[in-house]
């Protein structure tokens, strides 16, 4: 049996570099996360982090996993005001088939701000003495050869560049990953990759709820149709915690909202496919200005399908597959990527051999998943893909188009679709006979005329 090197380090100090180190902690012995930044010491915006200000959820099999790694967060998050939403009964969706109906219960999302989300499960995760936060530091390689790694070159502010050895190098600094230059500096070839684009720019703003609508308010979901001609728009209301409202303007290439908060509520009310969070926003009150960004582009490496891959490296989070933020995901994944990684090693062992391979295939799954979630839309925008959508994407998109129609007024098949939406059971289940037959069938109620609001949450909004 092969004995790998004590200690991890883990690159990248955000959501899921921390959950990575606290998967690591019980098999490695010591974890070290190197963070370019200085880290806030509490709620707050952290540099190179702009998805940031738009809008988050955690679905409930991201927060299975997130309260598996870190057990007690999702109390201290609800203390904290985060809300917790039934799926679907606290939902108001547009989808690109119409309205959907509020069924009872499937699944729950968690939903607070980013700042907040990140400064609780930091605050917990450096709690355990094993783990150690190297801030103001950069990684600027790999030492080791193509068939193992054997550490990270680090350039720590104030005190040079030094090696640190280490069993396993874990890749979670994000977009910015350098990985597939690193990779071709120990001579192994380039990755399998894959970018869909829809060109999608984000607008978004902080708004105080009408006093009657800050607790028990539904999320509002306008979603744009990849099947109508011309660009794609939608936007998002996420109740947030201290009585806010977190809202998020989306639009592709040709259709973008613009960063001036004096066009953001119009966009809200004239640009969508329906003007309801428009409408909601002119009984609530701006906080502070629009933040916009357009890093949004869909991007994937197929670390898991090279022909070899070195031993002690596990890239995982947005530096493998970096997701389309509007669908929701991306720390879903991060957190069930992070459990994916612990289970290998409670599985096989820290010295077990190829541990690096099978840890790489098992964190590619679940953002695999969500992958093949926000792909499967965003690859009908005009310009999105190379070539344009595949046969194979055509004929699954048709099918899920149906299977939306069908969620309109149909709650067993909507349960199955946020069985999926929710990274709580993968696709498979959309392709259960009674789901094919109900499919085919079609919705067994007429579809709804428009948005369905209470009574209650109408007034509470100023809408009557």
């Amino acid at each position: 049996m092969s004995h790998r090197t004590t200690g991890a380090v883990v690159l990248g100090g955000s959501l899921t570099g921390m959950l990575a180190a606290r998967a690591l902690a019980p098999y490695a012995g010591r974890v070290t996360v190197i963070e370019r930044d200085a880290l806030p010491a509490g709620p707050g915006p952290r540099r190179g982090l702009p998805q940031a200000r738009h809008a988050h959820q955690l679905w409930s099999g991201g927060t299975r996993a997130l309260e598996a790694l870190v057990p007690g967060v999702t109390a201290r998050l609800r203390r904290a005001g985060a809300h917790r939403l039934p799926v679907t009964t606290d939902m108001v969706v547009l989808s690109p088939r119409g309205w959907y109906r509020r069924w009872d219960e499937s699944h729950q999302m968690l939903l607070c701000t980013r700042d907040l989300l990140d400064a609780t499960v930091r605050e917990l995760v450096r709690a355990d003495e094993r783990i150690e936060v190297v801030e103001n530091a950069e990684a600027l390689g790999l030492d080791g050869s193509g068939g193992a790694v054997t550490g990270v070159r680090v350039r720590v502010a104030g005190a040079g560049v030094r090696t640190l050895r280490a069993g396993l190098v874990v890749d979670a600094t994000g977009r910015a990953s350098r990985a597939p230059r690193w990779l071709a500096e120990l001579g192994l070839p380039a990755p399998r990759t894959r970018r869909v684009d829809a060109g999608v720019r984000y607008a978004s703003r902080l708004y105080r709820a009408p006093q009657d609508a800050r607790e028990g308010f539904p999320v509002v979901n306008v979603q744009p149709d990849p099947r109508s001609p011309g660009p794609g728009r939608g936007g998002v209301l996420l109740p947030v915690e201290d009585g806010r409202w977190l809202v998020t303007l989306f639009g592709t290439r040709g259709g973008e909202p613009s960063a001036d908060a004096g066009d953001f509520e119009r966009y809200a009310r004239e640009e969508l496919r329906h003007p309801l969070i428009g409408e909601l926003l002119a009984g609530a009150e701006p906080l502070g200005g629009v933040s916009a960004t357009r890093t949004t582009a869909n991007r994937r490496h197929y670390y898991e399908r090279m022909p070899v891959w070195p031993e002690n490296l596990v890239v995982l989070g947005d530096a493998l597959a970096a997701l389309n933020p509007v669908y929701g995901h991306g720390m879903s994944v991060a957190a069930q990527s992070a459990l994916a990684l612990r289970s290998v090693l409670g599985r096989s062992g820290w010295d077990a051999p190829d541990l690096a391979r099978s840890a790489q295939r098992a964190v590619a799954r679940p953002a695999g998943a969500a992958w093949e979630l926000a792909v499967g839309q965003d690859v009908f925008f005009p310009g999105a893909a190379q070539g344009g959508p595949s046969l194979r994407e055509r004929l699954s998109a048709a099918y899920v188009g149906r299977l939306a129609y069908t969620a309109t007024g149909n709650g067993r098949v909507a349960r199955r679709v946020t069985d999926v939406m929710a990274l709580e059971r993968g696709a498979h289940v959309l392709l259960a006979p009674r789901v094919l037959v109900a499919a085919a069938a079609g919705p067994l109620k007429p579809q709804l005329s428009g948005p369905p609001l209470t009574k209650r949450e109408r007034v509470a909004a100023g809408l009557l």
